[in-house]
């Protein structure tokens, strides 16, 4: 009589490396670079958390627009004047997830925020499409407005200031308008595998200058 078949034996997608590797970026990095390559629709979209005043959890996608494997961290831009910026100037911490399901893998971070140069700002504002730009400068992200046609009209009038949408003249970056580093002091890694017996394991950290901790966790 043949033996019983293991999850050995059963065919499932790559595991983590064995043993794990004592920073996660050695893994991560490989990860973004290969979502990149997919053809993946946003592969750089990342769910921001943050907690409101009443101690309510809060989530938002953006697009992750920076990494530094240096100092494990995560940059993203946006309105500091949104309620994900006003929630972060209260309590600067958050958390961050990808999740690439063709790939099946998934990324949960979490860790202090911090304010991006005005110059770093600058250069990324920059890069961005000049609709996108007028948009932001138009839009009073998180606050409310009595119907679209007002949101439109409002975005067109601060077009017109810069000559339309189809001008010349440069779109300056609002104040308020910047990015954020999530310095990050967890990171944990997943990925699916056959009958659920994923493959999943957790780095941590006391500070930036301190070395990560890692451990393998039961799916």
């Amino acid at each position: 009589m043949s033996a019983h078949r293991t999850y050995e034996d059963a065919p499932r997608d790559a595991s983590l490396a064995d043993p794990l590797p004592a920073d996660p970026f050695v893994i991560l990095l490989r990860w973004m670079i290969e979502a990149q390559a997919s053809g993946l629709n946003n592969p750089d979209a990342m769910v921001i958390g943050t907690v409101d005043e009443h101690g309510a959890p809060r989530a938002r996608t953006v697009l992750c627009r920076g990494v530094d494997a240096r100092r494990g961290v995560f940059v993203f831009y946006t309105n500091r004047d949104s309620a994900k910026g006003r929630q972060l100037a209260a309590r600067a911490r958050a958390s961050a997830v990808f999740y690439w399901d063709p790939l099946g893998r998934q990324v949960c971070a979490a860790g202090r925020v911090e304010h991006t140069t005005d110059a770093e700002s600058d250069e990324y504002w920059n890069t961005r499409p000049r609709l996108s730009q007028i948009a932001a400068r138009g839009s009073r992200q998180s606050q409310p407005i009595e119907s679209r046609v007002r949101l439109l009209a409002q975005i067109d009038a601060e077009a017109a200031r810069f000559g339309g949408i189809d001008g010349t003249t440069p779109v300056p970056r609002p104040a308020h308008w910047g990015g954020y580093r999530l310095v990050l002091d967890r990171v944990e890694l997943w990925v699916a595998s056959t009958g659920r017996a994923h493959d999943r394991a957790i780095w941590q950290r006391d500070g930036e200058s301190k070395p990560w901790r890692h451990a393998r966790l039961q799916p």
